[in-house]
């Protein structure tokens, strides 16, 4: 699929449908971390109805907060920065019987005028070693963050999470991607999921248009528009590469900049895993 062309609708629609995409209403690109095969594990797998993953939640109706319930979801992540939330208008949501946490991957500060300038130079290149840079930021950045999700999962196994930034992409595809690996599920099918970001974020693709739009750099540049909204597999399976080459692995980056201890990875990953479900794949 190429990222500087619409989807088909039907497809579209047809794969929103289906697992690993969950409906709620209001927010886009929502999807069910369960229900991966484990590597290390072979006869177990993420567990289902747990973790998701998703895009902002600013829009979301009445409908969609009851579904996020319906869906066991007790506890929310906003990755987003505060420049984000108030250049949008895209304020955290209330939801009753949800705790919605604020935890920035960015703070103020990294909004300056040159390093945005650099980051949407990135950004537009759509090249895999520019998404690296700005994964590397992330990572670098994220540890606080990050380490929030992970405790959750850690210390809440029966209480849904579900974390999300504006696009539910780079910051979330990060946070994901290390609860993944943490699984032991392989680098493909992390590559995989980071990929379905092209069909999760399709309904929404003339509002992001339209907000880039905004912005100098992308104004009179439409290719470059879509390159900062790049998920392409490739990009991923470089990223797993890269915490192995430069954080010494995801074991030793959520030791070193999320603060847990190698009990608290062992306790993770027991939280993430249960005994394969065929019926499961078979829905899939």
């Amino acid at each position: 699929m190429d990222d500087l062309e619409a989807l088909d609708p039907s497809f579209v629609q047809e794969q929103l449908s289906r697992l690993p995409f969950v409906t709620i209403s209001g927010v886009i690109n929502v999807r069910d971390l369960g229900g991966l095969s484990s590597q290390l594990y072979p006869n177990l797998e993420t567990k289902p109805r747990f973790i998701y993953r998703a895009a902002e939640l600013s829009g979301i109706t009445e409908e969609g907060k009851s579904q996020l319930k319906q869906l066991g979801i007790s506890e929310v992540f906003d990755l987003r920065s505060d420049t984000e939330i108030a250049k949008y208008n895209a304020p955290l949501p209330n939801i009753e019987g949800v705790r919605i946490n604020h935890e920035p991957v960015f703070q103020t500060e990294d909004y300056s005028p040159e390093m945005m300038a650099r980051r949407y130079q990135l950004y537009a290149s759509g090249k895999t070693e520019a998404f690296m840079e700005l994964y590397s930021q992330i990572l670098e950045h994220g540890g606080r963050a990050f380490g929030a999700i992970l405790r959750h999962v850690r210390d809440k196994p029966n209480e849904g999470v579900l974390f999300h930034c504006t696009a539910g992409k780079d910051r979330t595809g990060v946070i994901a991607a290390i609860l993944l690996k943490l699984a032991g599920v392989d680098n493909e099918a992390i590559a995989s999921d980071y990929a379905l970001t092209r069909i999760g974020r399709e309904p929404a693709r003339a509002m992001i248009m339209t907000r880039l739009a905004k912005e100098p750099l992308f104004a009179s540049n439409i290719e470059a528009a879509l390159n900062m909204f790049s998920c392409r597999a490739i990009t991923m399976t470089a990223f797993l590469d890269l915490i192995d080459e430069k954080f010494s692995g995801v074991e030793e980056y959520v030791k070193r900049f999320a603060g847990l201890s190698d009990e608290d990875i062992v306790t993770i990953r027991c939280n993430l895993l249960v005994p394969a479900d065929p019926d499961l794949k078979s829905k899939v």
